[in-house]
């Protein structure tokens, strides 16, 4: 694989990465994984909601009118 970046990017990640002293490529696969993880948390609870909200209509009216 191979990843382009604009040379902003490329700037910002070096610059990251000698901060944390790391590589390059170890502070981007890192950024990769937290991406990920958000976004498969971010689904599950969209998922969550789609069940829930349908479910307990009345409760959440009565919640917003109190």
């Amino acid at each position: 694989m191979t990843l382009r970046l604009t040379d902003d990017e490329t700037q910002a990640l070096r610059i990251q990465a000698e901060i944390e002293h790391r590589s390059m490529q170890d502070v981007a696969r890192a950024a990769v994984r937290e991406y990920v993880q958000r976004r498969c948390a971010a689904a599950q609870v969209d998922e969550a909601l789609h069940v829930l909200i349908p479910r307990y209509t009345g409760l959440l009216d009565r919640l917003g009118d109190a």
